[in-house]
């Protein structure tokens, strides 16, 4: 196992102005070293995962980080800037960045050392001495976590050293402290051992049971659990962290659970199985709340903890009702939560759309569209034929479509209930394939089902039962009550709604279609991948998800695919025609936007909508808008679900397709353009740094704040 950081992959004098550029200037000396494979990939997939989060920390720390298929071995970057870059974090912009990366498939070992690192972040004396460090080696050994005078005698470790940074060193139990804790169980075995202590005191300390995990589970699940450690600590608090990260989670006992007199949720996903904190007093926050402001969580419990608030249910007897267990009234919330169950089973689905709408596609190119009825290639295939070959990829792409609805169906309902809302998704899933509900019916069904097993779960059962209840009979009574209205109470209405639905779109022309257009252009470039984004998408997938899809359908996927081109090839022709207008960083990425673009890949313009959001994004939706439009009025058809220029033969109408993607790109181009410009114009050399600062194209520092929420 190679050392998670060298001294090759330090720098102490980190020149870069903004969170970009730091990363990609760390993220080039991964690449020398072997470790990320495609630089643009992996700072591609760095800024989606900035998205949906701010990284930076309190008290100076930026730690952007992502998993990564570019990403060969875990690995991790450290850069100190004099001038401090902003990464969105409360107090101010930041000094000490550590990039960290993980692959799509990191073992378990390694994340554990980044866990521990994460933890260390918390303590200001490992900050203190990163600070204070003049040598590179010096700073690589103390994030691999060895002892100063190794360190001195050996600036480089060999590998086997590198898994200390998990275990407590005997010499300096206190800096060893933060890495000490890395599982669950270990702080469960302390907090027990610490009750038995105190056992014949008068008055038993107040407990607390916490959950802390993030999308990537590997730096901010950990740095939450040290900081809630700390803050609990300090209070005289007993508390016990179940960190539900990227290496996996150790269960905290029940006993542990049971003895808890509160429970603090610092999540960003949805917590694991729930249900085993089910009548406890509950705060539930995001896990940046935890990193920031743990006494004030710890002191919310308490109070919620004296006043007997029950947050969540008391009778939650199965796995992953979490859904639900939201407490108090919220609209925002559940509907916040809804759009997670919807998107979650969209996912899933989306694969599936991928895998067989290519095939259909690339059927129909060999074998034109009669191929549709072709006999069964089981029946008849003959291995010199081109026709054969045409009908098995046609027949094996139809396979997967005849997956969409209950799959969709199935993993809304496991959005919605974990693992016991599978079965009766599932079969409500198939139930709405085999009435004709379509899309819409498996939407239905995925909700009910999940809707239905939460029902269930409430119930309180004898103890003889409750082996059997997961099994046996949630999967039986949740599946015959979503079959029942499926199939005799709602299934027909559904269906009926589905038709009408089809028939719509076939029947739309003229001004109908391209105001169509103008919305789905809108929507595929106000987020640039996100919900609103995906909703086009999943809208658009699900009218071709069938082994026959309407013209209607058809044009409607031709519109999402040309406008979700637009945003990365307009930001790529901006830095080609304008390259003054934007930073070094910017260009480059320009250059990676022509192929992300072209390829269908709309987050390929994220980069530049962090940067400058008030620009980028509104230049983007009009351009959408306009290739949404002109694709519907050209009756564009498309089959394939993605492909970008790659699938053009496909595509009817191929060349007015192409006008209209051209058509958005221009128009995009030039409004970005025209704003930056005008910008430029009306501040001029504002911040009066050598080089320009934000006139050669950088975002004030208000812009860069803006930019986090995009």
């Amino acid at each position: 196992m190679s050392e998670l950081i060298t001294a090759d992959l330090v720098d102490l004098d980190l020149s870069a102005d903004t969170k970009e550029a730091a990363a990609r200037s760390l993220a080039e000396r991964m690449v020398e070293a072997g470790r990320v494979t495609d630089l643009d990939g992996f700072l591609a997939d760095v800024a989606a995962r900035e998205e949906q989060m701010p990284t930076g920390l309190d008290g100076g720390i930026g730690i952007p980080h992502c998993r990564s298929a570019h990403v060969t071995e875990p690995t991790l970057a450290f850069g100190r800037s004099a001038a401090r870059i902003d990464f969105g974090a409360a107090d101010g912009p930041a000094d000490l960045i550590f990039l960290i990366a993980a692959p799509a498939g990191a073992d378990s070992d390694h994340l554990t050392i980044l866990s521990s690192l994460a933890r260390q972040l918390m303590n200001a004396d490992f900050t203190g001495a990163l600070r204070s460090a003049d040598q590179p080696e010096q700073v690589a050994a103390l994030i691999r976590g060895e002892e100063p005078a190794a360190a001195e005698s050996a600036p480089v470790e060999p590998a086997v050293a590198e898994p200390t940074a998990a275990e407590p060193a005997p010499a300096e139990p206190a800096p060893a402290k933060p890495a000490a804790s890395d599982s669950a169980a270990a702080s469960a075995s302390a907090v027990s051992s610490d009750a038995s202590q105190t056992a014949s005191e008068p008055v038993a300390p107040f407990r607390i049971v916490a959950v802390t995990s993030c999308p990537t589970g590997i730096a901010h699940t950990y740095m939450a659990a040290e900081s809630l450690e700390n803050a609990a600590r300090e209070a005289g608090v007993e508390l016990v962290v179940e960190t539900q990260g990227s290496a996996g989670f150790d269960k905290l006992p029940a006993a542990t659970i049971a003895a808890a007199d509160a429970v603090v949720f610092a999540h960003d996903v949805e917590v694991r199985e729930k249900a085993r904190f089910a009548g406890k007093p509950t705060v539930d926050v995001g896990v940046k709340a935890a990193i920031n402001r743990p006494a004030e969580l710890i002191a919310e419990a308490r109070g919620k903890a004296a006043r007997g608030e029950i947050a969540a249910p008391a009778d939650g007897a199965a796995e992953g009702s979490a859904p639900m267990d939201a407490d108090g009234a919220a609209g925002d919330r559940f509907g916040t939560r809804l759009r997670k169950w919807l998107m979650t089973g969209v996912s899933y689905m989306v694969p599936f759309v991928a895998a067989g709408g290519l095939l259909i596609a690339l059927a129909f190119a060999i074998g034109g569209y009669e191929i549709a009825s072709a006999k069964s290639v089981a029946d008849h295939f003959v291995w010199t034929e081109t026709s054969s070959w045409a009908a098995l990829l046609f027949q094996i792409g139809s396979a997967a479509f005849t997956f969409l609805v209950p799959v969709l169906a199935g993993y809304i309902a496991y959005g919605m209930a974990d693992r016991p809302g599978l079965v009766p998704g599932f079969v409500g899933g198939y139930i709405a394939t085999t009435i004709k509900a379509g899309f819409l019916g498996g939407l239905v069904a995925g909700l009910i089902a999940g809707a239905v097993v939460m029902a269930i779960q409430r119930f309180k059962v004898p103890a003889s039962l409750r082996g059997i209840m997961p099994v046996v009979v949630i999967p039986l009574i949740s599946s015959a009550i979503v079959g029942v209205l499926m199939f005799v109470v709602i299934g027909k209405p559904i269906a009926s709604a589905q038709a009408a639905m089809t028939d719509w779109l076939n029947g739309l022309s003229g001004a109908n279609a391209i105001g169509l257009g103008v919305l789905l252009g809108l929507m595929m470039c106000f987020d640039l991948g996100g919900p609103v984004n995906k909703v086009a998408y999943a809208f658009a997938t699900g009218g071709i998800a069938v082994s026959d899809p309407s013209t209607g359908s058809l044009k409607i996927m031709a519109a999402v695919m040309a406008a979700g081109m637009v945003p990365p090839l307009a930001m790529a022709l901006a830095t080609t025609v304008r390259g003054r207008l934007f930073t070094k960083t910017e260009r480059e990425n320009g250059k990676a936007a022509w192929v992300l673009g072209a390829s269908f890949i709309s987050e390929g313009a994220i980069p530049f909508a962090a940067a400058d959001p008030l620009r980028v994004i509104p230049s983007s939706m009009v351009g959408g808008a306009v290739t949404g439009a002109l694709s519907m009025a050209f009756d564009c058809t498309l089959r394939a679900p993605h492909g970008g220029i790659f699938v053009v033969p496909l595509i009817g109408q191929p060349f007015l397709y192409l006008l209209a993607i051209v058509a958005g790109t221009v128009v995009s181009t030039g409004l970005v353009v025209f704003l930056k410009g005008l910008r430029k114009t009306v501040e001029p050399g504002a911040t009066g740094q050598p080089g320009g600062g934000a006139a050669t194209g950088g975002t004030t520092e208000d812009e860069s704040k803006v930019a986090v929420a995009v």
